[in-house]
């Protein structure tokens, strides 16, 4: 007999049954693009739909994802509204480079970013965890209460400081990631002359405040550039051989131009401290409801910790925090929806012989965010249920059902890094610290830059016992 509890479903829009109206479609945008989404993104394997006289297909198929993200990749660019929102931020960053400019920066970046190089950044991710852990010192049994959406923040910033910049960054004031935060909000959201597609020059209202944040933060970037270009130049053999460093190296005919590695760090720090952030503070939220899950990580966590394994390979020693992490993923991924726009007519074939026909123009939306909740891939697709990332039972997910940092060619670069900052940052906290409820935990996921808990996420913080964490 299971004797397991079951398991705990967070919370999420309930999916549409009414399809809604323009103006709706228009406030729920706005508002929370992931309130839009009817039944039938949750239960069909394709839809063909319009929004605003535009075509769309709306793709949750393995098969049919692959054949646009991979197999046929170079027919499909970058959704023109995606890019309206991103591109006047990143410019010709990773995630906004497109056709030469993307294929050389990603050629030239590739490198940096191989799993050598993330695994030699885990004594720093170990050593910010630590320093950061020490915020909850005074907790105490009896426990205090602290959002744990900007503690993640905080923490997953610090790491990023540490690996990019080694913490040398020109900024004169001390909270350089409220300048990050305020840039990635106010710059970050889907204006209504984006839905409308107008041109890039036509003012966007609700960003207008993020302009001169914008400004400010490339004029750190570029200073703390400058900075570390005159220490290579003149004191090579101490200059950090951080991320930055790496980068600045790839300077020449044959890497990267200057501005294209300042759109490239502007893209780390949005992209690298933002999303595990998110994904950090769900996963604290879930396991908090899933006493049986906590009590597996705490053992596995306190077993790993007392061999004395190095923190490098920790995201392999430890698969109940790593699944956990995956699965809160997959509940919430930080980057909900993935948009491409087709070049030239195309087609895809079902296993069953139905033919999808794409034709020039049509957005394909590929949502992780309905994807990962859909019907026909998941068994009770809305509960968290970390075993299912568990190494015996990860062979049952399909390599396109499952996209927390995309797939083909525009994979998400960092990926293992990101894996293993999280699994070292749930280890040092979770080894020290339990997180629980408390009656103000009530979060609700809105859509934005990444898939954040409006209002944030207060969760009580208690000292685990000293026998328990030895």
């Amino acid at each position: 007999m299971d004797m397991r509890p079951e398991p705990f479903e967070p919370p999420a829009p309930v999916p549409r049954t009414v399809p809604p109206s323009r103006l709706e479609i228009i406030r729920t945008v706005m508002r929370n693009p992931l309130e839009l989404w009817g039944e039938p993104s949750y239960t069909l394997p394709w839809i063909h739909t319009k929004f605003f006289k535009e075509r769309t297909l709306i793709v949750n198929d393995p098969g049919l994802i692959r054949h646009v993200l991979v197999d046929n990749a170079a027919n499909y660019e970058m959704s023109e509204i995606r890019q309206l929102i991103l591109r006047p931020i990143l410019r010709d960053g990773l995630l906004t480079a497109e056709g030469d400019v993307w294929k050389r920066s990603r050629k030239a970046m590739a490198p940096v970013f191989t799993p050598r190089h993330a695994k030699g950044f885990a004594g720093q991710m170990l050593r910010q965890s630590e320093l950061y852990a020490e915020k909850y010192a005074g907790c105490g049994p009896e426990g205090k209460v602290f959002d744990i959406s900007v503690d993640m923040t905080e923490l997953a910033f610090a790491i990023l400081a540490d690996t990019l910049f080694s913490g040398e960054i020109a900024s004169q004031s001390e909270k350089f990631s409220d300048d990050v935060d305020q840039l990635l909000h106010r710059m970050g959201r889907v204006d209504p002359m984006d839905l409308l597609r107008a041109p890039s020059w036509v003012p966007r209202l609700t960003r207008i405040g993020g302009t001169k944040v914008l400004a400010k933060f490339r004029d750190i970037v570029f200073r703390t550039m400058e900075m570390r270009k005159d220490r290579m130049a003149t004191d090579r053999a101490n200059t950090p051989n951080d991320f930055l460093t790496l980068l600045l190296d790839l300077d020449g005919p044959d890497g990267l131009t200057l501005d294209e590695i300042e759109d490239n760090i502007l893209t780390f720090i949005g992209a690298g401290h933002e999303t595990t952030a998110r994904a950090l503070a769900w996963t604290l939220y879930c396991v908090a409801n899933a006493p049986h899950v906590q009590a597996a990580m705490e053992e596995e966590i306190d077993r790993v910790l007392a061999s004395r394994a190095e923190p490098v390979e920790w995201l392999e020693l430890m698969p109940n925090v790593r699944a956990s992490f995956e699965e809160a993923l997959r509940l919430y991924p930080p980057a909900p929806s993935i948009n491409r726009a087709a070049i030239m007519d195309d087609s895809w074939t079902s296993p069953s012989g139905e033919v999808v026909r794409i034709d020039a123009g049509v957005t394909v939306l590929i949502m992780p965010w309905t994807l990962h909740r859909h019907a026909l891939y998941w068994e009770k697709p809305r509960a968290f249920m970390p075993e299912r990332f568990l190494p015996e039972n990860r062979g049952k997910i399909n390599r396109f059902q499952f996209l927390p940092f995309g797939a083909g060619p525009r994979i998400c670069i960092g990926a293992t890094f990101a894996l293993q900052e999280a699994v070292i940052a749930l280890a040092v906290l979770m080894h020290r610290y339990r997180f629980e409820m408390t009656p103000e935990t009530d979060p609700w996921p809105v859509q934005k830059l990444t898939t954040q808990p409006l209002n944030g996420l207060a969760l009580r913080v208690r000292a685990r016992s000293s026998s328990s964490s030895a």
